[in-house]
C-alpha cells in the first residue's frame, strides 16, 4: 500500500524557455550562452542609473509565435511590468516581467491519453544573471551574461495528476518550441526550466491542499524524482495529522531529496507595477496572421501524415520527426523520389550514424544526391552495396552521384550469362556447396550469393543471383 493511496495529486506548471534572438530582450548585447563570464553586459541589463530598456521586437514575435503553437488568445495589448525582489543575479532588483496584461491568454496542450491541460497565460519576460556557489563559507559567483535574456513563461492551470504527465507535457513544449525555432530548450544549459507547483487533495474532495514550489528543474529526470518524492513528503505530513507549509523549495538531484528554501510569495509581495520605461504593446490581427504565416507543422501533424500518407511505421515517423531539420530533409528526399519507406531506412540507418554523437548535425550530402543514389539503388541500376559506396564518393567529393557513377563505371551490368557462368565455376569447385543446397537450400543460398557479389566486385543484382541459382544448382 502506498502513502498516497489516499490523495489525488494536483500540479501546475510554470515553464521558462529562452528564446532564440541574436540579442538580449531589451539591449543590443549577445544572447550567447558559454561566452566568458559577464562579458555580454551592458549598462542596461546590469541596471546601472539612468540606462533606458529598447525592446526586441523579434522576441515580441517569438513570443506570439509560441502562444498560437499551444492555441492561445493573443492579447490586443499587453503591458511590462516590475517585478520586485532583491537577489543577486538580479542586477536592477527588479525584474521586467508581465502581469495583468500578458501577451498570450489561454491555450492548451493535448496528452496521448487523450487529456487535455490548460494553460493559463504565455508572457514575455527577462532572464535573470546566474549564480556559481563555490562552497559553504567561500561564496558565490555572479555571472550577469545571463541577464535580459527574453524568456516566454508558460504557467498551467492545474490539471496535472502525476510525474509521467508532467514529464510528457514537457516533451510536448520541448518539441513543439524547438520545431517551430522560437527556443532550443537546451535544458542543461539552463535554456529551458520547469518549477512545479504540488499540493494534494483527500480522494474524492474538491478542495486543494496547500501547494509548495519547487524551482528550476533543468532535466525530465528531475522533474520525474522530485514530483514522486514531494507527493510522497506531503502525503507524510498529512497522514500523521500535520499540515503543508506553503513554501519554495530546491531539489538537490544528487541527494534525491527537496528542502525548504523560503516562505512562498504572493503576486503582492513583489509588488507589480507598468514598467515606466517601456509603452505599452499593440498587436493587430496583421500581425498575428503574418507571424501565424511563418510556422510549420508541428511534429504531431507530421508524424500522423507520415503514418497515414507515407505508410511508414510509428517508429520511423518518431524518429524522423525529433528534430525540424531531419524532418525537413526527409520531405525534400520525398519530392525528389516518391519512395518514402526507402528514404527511411537510408536516413535512420545509414545517415545517422555518419552523425552519431553530434549534438547539432547537418548530414553531409544534399537531398537531392541522396535521393539520386537510392533511386539507382531500387530501379537496380547499382545495388546497396554499390550505393554505399557511391555516398562515400559523393561524401568525399561533393560531385553529383550520377557523374560519379559514370566516373568508377559503377553503371556497368552483370549480365545473366556472367552470373551463371560464375555458379557453374563454383559448383564445379566446391562439390560440398552443391551438395548442401541439395540438402537445405536456405543454409547456402547466402554464402553462393556472396560468392558471386565477391567476384563482380558487388556490381551484379543480388535478387537476380537468387533467381538464378536453381538453373545451376
Amino acid at each position: 500500500m502506498s502513502v498516497l493511496d489516499d490523495f489525488d495529486v494536483v500540479i501546475g506548471l510554470e515553464i521558462h524557455a529562452e528564446l532564440k534572438t541574436r540579442t538580449k530582450v531589451f539591449c543590443s548585447c549577445k544572447n550567447e550562452f558559454g561566452d566568458e563570464p559577464n562579458t555580454n553586459t551592458c549598462p542596461v541589463c546590469t541596471g546601472m542609473p539612468g540606462a533606458l530598456p529598447v525592446l526586441n521586437k523579434h522576441a515580441v514575435e517569438l513570443a506570439i509565435k509560441a502562444g498560437l503553437s499551444f492555441g492561445c488568445a493573443i492579447s490586443p495589448y499587453s503591458v511590462f511590468e516590475r517585478k520586485n525582489y532583491f537577489y543577486p543575479d538580479l542586477a536592477k532588483a527588479y525584474q521586467i516581467s508581465q502581469l495583468v496584461y500578458p501577451l498570450n491568454v489561454g491555450g492548451q496542450i493535448v496528452l496521448d491519453s487523450g487529456k487535455v491541460v490548460r494553460l493559463n497565460r504565455i508572457h514575455l519576460e527577462e532572464d535573470a544573471g546566474k549564480l556559481t556557489h563555490i562552497g559553504r563559507g567561500v561564496g558565490t559567483l555572479v555571472d550577469y551574461n545571463r541577464g535580459g535574456t527574453p524568456l516566454i513563461e508558460m504557467v498551467t492551470e492545474p490539471d496535472i495528476s502525476s510525474a509521467d504527465e508532467a514529464v510528457e507535457f514537457l516533451k510536448k513544449v520541448r518539441e513543439t518550441l524547438v520545431f517551430e525555432d522560437i527556443a532550443n530548450c537546451k535544458m542543461e544549459e539552463g535554456g529551458m526550466r520547469c518549477d512545479v507547483n504540488l499540493s494534494l487533495k483527500r480522494k474524492g474532495s474538491n478542495e486543494f491542499g496547500t501547494r509548495t514550489e519547487m524551482k528550476n528543474l533543468n532535466s525530465f529526470k528531475s522533474v520525474q524524482r522530485a514530483i514522486q518524492f514531494e507527493a510522497e513528503r506531503q502525503a507524510e505530513v498529512l497522514s500523521a495529522g500535520g499540515a503543508v507549509v506553503q513554501e519554495t523549495r530546491k531539489w538537490d538531484d544528487d541527494r534525491g531529496e527537496s528542502f525548504s528554501m523560503r516562505s512562498k510569495e504572493q503576486a503582492q509581495d513583489y509588488r507589480y507595477f507598468p514598467d515606466p520605461d517601456l509603452l505599452p504593446i499593440k498587436i493587430t490581427p496583421q500581425d498575428v496572421e503574418r507571424i501565424r504565416g511563418t510556422m510549420v507543422m508541428v511534429p504531431s501533424e507530421r508524424r500522423k501524415r507520415y503514418v497515414e500518407e507515407f505508410g511508414l511505421p510509428e517508429y520511423d515517423a518518431q524518429i524522423l520527426t525529433s528534430s525540424k531539420y531531419i524532418s525537413d530533409y526527409f520531405e525534400n528526399c520525398v519530392k525528389n523520389f516518391n519512395s518514402p519507406k526507402k528514404i527511411s531506412n537510408w536516413i535512420m540507418v545509414d545517415l545517422m550514424k555518419l552523425v552519431k554523437g553530434q549534438e547539432e548535425f547537418v548530414f553531409p550530402i544534399d537531398e537531392k544526391s541522396l535521393a539520386s543514389i537510392i533511386k539507382m539503388v531500387e530501379e537496380k541500376v547499382i545495388n546497396k552495396t554499390v550505393g554505399l559506396q557511391l555516398l562515400d564518393k559523393c561524401i568525399e567529393t561533393g560531385k553529383d552521384p550520377q557523374v560519379l557513377a559514370k566516373e568508377m563505371n559503377l553503371l556497368v551490368t552483370i549480365s545473366d550469362e556472367q552470373i551463371l557462368e560464375l555458379l557453374r565455376k563454383l559448383k564445379i569447385e566446391n562439390a560440398k556447396v552443391a551438395q548442401d543446397y541439395s540438402n537445405s537450400p536456405e543454409k547456402v543460398v547466402g554464402f553462393i550469393v556472396g560468392y558471386v557479389m565477391k567476384n563482380t566486385g558487388g556490381k551484379a543484382n543480388s535478387t537476380r543471383v537468387r533467381e538464378l541459382i536453381s538453373q545451376v544448382f
